[in-house]
């Protein structure tokens, strides 16, 4: 396929594979790559700029295409200064932000041959994006897994709303697991997708555990919930007994110091490296309903472009 995605990022299918918090590092960034998507590493999530660096260079030895590198910055009260000064030592190609203002991050990019994605939530944030340098945009809507605009805006009516305010390419994130996403995704005015929840329930995620890649294949589009609302920060996850706990205690008016302990990204990996659902929580979206199996990357790209091939031809013969 060939869309201003592709071409920008210098991959064959105009798929990127989300930041995923504890959860994207070589083994699944190399697999989307080879795949010819763009796969990409969660900065913030490691514990220091040499294990970033160790992670990238793994990621070179398992494939030679383009990868990125996230900077979750809203999401992590520490610097991230030095874990940038790493991946633009190590050459990375694609850097992409989410949650938080990607400005200063952009100015440290000044004079490097990087390319910039920015995740937003809605049509003010893309042009803000634009203008102080993005080169693309990945516009997610509410079905999305993970921390989510404020707006409840759905992912088919966000997309063209950002089409229509940006110039630059616009990627569509939030519902999308399969060959009729894509293909949504693309005749709403997208130029390509960002995936994470389906990237979870493959082989190549090795860190996730089987007990969250089960809930993500049991579950239907009724068992996610949003936590966090309370905080401002509404965030999409898996239903479990910990995110329930979560919810009530909102509920019940609980501020940020009580629940601290409960939305922290330790309990996160309680469920996603434990598997424990009496008490943490994991991330997921609303596409869990069009998750039933757990592919190696590879499948699921083949699937998803030949799901592509048979929707547009269905179309085709609908016109005639």
């Amino acid at each position: 396929m060939k869309t201003r995605v592709t071409e920008l990022l210098q991959i064959q299918y105009p798929v990127v594979q989300g930041g995923l918090a504890y959860l994207a590092y070589a083994e699944l960034a190399a697999a989307v790559s080879n795949a010819g998507g763009l796969g990409q590493i969660t900065a913030m999530s490691l514990p220091s700029p040499e294990a970033l660096r160790e992670e990238i260079q793994k990621t070179k030895k398992m494939t030679n295409r383009p990868f990125g590198v996230n900077f979750a910055i809203g999401q992590h009260n520490r610097p991230y200064e030095h874990m940038l000064e790493v991946a633009l030592e190590e050459g990375v190609k694609v850097i992409s932000v989410t949650g938080g203002n990607p400005e200063p991050l952009f100015k440290r990019m000044e004079g490097y041959d990087v390319k910039k994605l920015v995740l937003v939530a809605a049509v003010r944030q893309a042009q803000k994006a634009e203008s102080i340098g993005a080169d693309a945009v990945m516009a997610v809507g509410q079905e999305g897994g993970g921390h989510l605009g404020r707006d409840d805006i759905g992912t088919f009516v966000l997309i063209p709303r950002v089409v229509d305010a940006v110039k630059i390419p616009v990627l569509a994130s939030g519902g999308i697991g399969d060959g009729r996403g894509i293909l949504a995704a693309l005749a709403l005015g997208a130029e390509g997708v960002e995936m994470g929840t389906r990237f979870i329930a493959t082989q190549e995620c090795i860190h996730a555990h089987p007990a969250y890649k089960e809930a993500l294949l049991k579950g239907t589009e009724h068992d996610t919930a949003v936590i966090k609302r309370t905080l401002g920060a509404p965030a999409r996850v898996v239903k479990t007994k910990g995110s329930e706990r979560i919810l009530t205690m909102e509920a019940e008016g609980a501020d940020f110091e009580q629940l601290k302990p409960y939305i922290s990204g330790k309990n996160n990996q309680t469920f996603i490296y434990e598997g424990d659902a009496e008490n943490g929580f994991g991330w997921a979206g609303q596409v869990i309903g069009l998750i039933e199996d757990v592919p190696t990357v590879a499948q699921l790209f083949e699937r998803m472009f030949s799901g592509l091939q048979s929707s547009l031809q269905r179309l085709e013969r609908m016109n005639g």
